[in-house]
C-alpha cells in the first residue's frame, strides 16, 4: 500500500514515515522546507528516508503541488504539513497560516474527493480546546481557541468533516497534546529546556511553572496514526495524549535529575495564546482502534536527552 505524508521533513512527519516504511508502506513524501526553523535541521530529519528504495520525496509548497496527481497515486493520507508556533500566530503572519493550515487542508482534501482512498488522516492540535476548566478533555468538550494557530488547526478539521459529509473523503481528525522526543522542533519547550540544561544557559519560564501539561512521546503519536489509518472510524474526531498531567516546573525537575546539573530559571510574563491545562482523556480512540500511550515523561524525557545529546550539532 502507498500512502502521501505531507510535512515529510518534520519532527512527526519524518518519524511517522520512517515506521510507515518498516510496517511495509511504499511512502510519498511532501514538504516545502518552509523556514519557520533552518532547513539543515529539516534535511537531516530525511537523511534515513532518502535511502529508502520504497520512499519518493517531492519538494514543493503544498499550494502549489498538483495533488491530483499526487493522489492518483495513493491509497491513503497523513497529512501532516502545517505551520506551527502558538505564539508566531499573531499578528500579520496569520495570513502564512490561513495558506498553509486552512487552504492548503481544503486544496488536499479536494482532491481526494474524486479518488477512493483507504483514510485521510488530519493531524491537528489540542489547541482547538483552548483554555477549558472540563479536565481530563475529551472529544466532546468545548472547542475555544486562545490563539489563531488553535483557530486555524479547527477550521482544518471542520474542512475534513464537511468533505466526509459532502463527498465521503475518509476523515479522520487526531488532536495531538504536546508532542516531544527525538527530533522535537528547536523552538518546543523541552528541545529548548534540555540543551539549555546541557549548555549551562538560562530558562524562560512563561508565569509560575505551575501549568499543567499532557505530554505525548513521539513513538506514541506514531503508533497513534497508524492505529488510526487501520481501525479509526471515518468522519470522527480522536485525542492523542500521553494519558497524564504534569507541572512544567516538575518536568524541569526531571530532567536535572536526568542529565545530573541544575537549570537556571528565569521567570517572565506568561504568554498570550499559552492553555494554562491540558489533560487528554484517550477513552475513545482506545475503544475504536486500541490506542494505549506507552512512554511516561521520564523514560520519554530520557530517550529525548539521550538523543539530543549525541545530535546536537544539528541545531548549533
Amino acid at each position: 500500500m502507498r500512502v502521501l505524508v505531507t510535512g515529510v521533513s518534520g519532527f512527526i512527519g519524518s518519524s511517522l514515515s520512517e515506521k510507515l516504511l518498516d510496517e511495509g508502506f511504499q511512502v510519498i513524501g511532501v514538504d516545502s522546507f518552509f523556514d519557520y526553523y533552518p532547513r539543515k535541521i529539516k534535511e537531516n530529519n530525511l537523511y534515513d528516508l532518502l535511502k529508502q528504495p520504497d520512499f519518493e520525496f517531492v519538494e514543493s509548497d503544498i499550494l502549489g503541488i498538483d495533488w491530483d496527481k499526487i493522489i492518483s497515486q495513493v491509497d491513503g493520507v497523513f497529512h501532516q504539513a502545517a505551520l506551527a508556533g502558538v505564539r508566531a500566530s499573531w499578528g500579520q503572519k496569520f495570513d502564512q497560516y490561513v495558506q498553509n493550515n486552512i487552504l492548503g487542508t481544503q486544496r488536499l482534501l479536494e482532491a481526494c474527493k474524486n479518488r477512493r482512498i483507504e483514510k485521510f488522516i488530519y493531524a491537528s492540535s489540542s489547541s482547538v480546546y483552548g483554555d477549558t476548566d472540563e479536565l481530563p478533555i475529551n472529544e466532546s468538550s468545548t472547542t475555544n481557541p486562545v490563539s489563531p494557530y488553535g483557530v486555524s488547526k479547527l477550521a482544518a478539521e471542520h474542512l475534513a468533516s464537511l468533505y466526509f459529509k459532502s463527498y465521503g473523503v475518509p476523515a479522520v481528525s487526531l488532536r495531538y497534546f504536546t508532542v516531544y522526543g527525538p527530533r522535537q522542533r528547536p523552538d518546543m519547550a523541552f528541545h529548548k529546556f534540555i540543551t539549555a540544561v546541557i549548555n549551562g544557559d538560562k530558562i524562560e519560564i512563561y508565569g509560575t511553572g505551575e501549568q499543567t501539561r499532557d505530554f505525548t512521546f513521539i513513538d506514541d503519536v506514531v503508533q497513534g496514526n497508524i492505529q488510526a489509518f487501520r481501525n479509526a472510524r471515518a468522519g470522527e474526531v480522536y485525542n492523542i495524549g500521553g494519558g497524564s498531567r504534569i507541572k512544567l516546573i516538575d518536568t524541569i525537575r526531571i530532567i536535572e535529575e536526568i542529565t545530573g546539573r541544575e537549570a537556571n530559571l528565569v521567570y517572565t510574563e506568561p504568554q498570550r495564546g499559552d492553555a494554562k491545562h491540558t489533560f487528554s482523556d484517550v477513552t475513545k480512540a482506545k475503544a475504536d482502534f486500541d490506542y494505549s500511550p506507552q512512554v511516561d515523561v521520564k523514560s520519554g524525557l530520557e530517550k529525548h536527552y539521550e538523543w539530543l545529546k549525541e545530535n546536537l550539532e544539528i541545531y548549533e
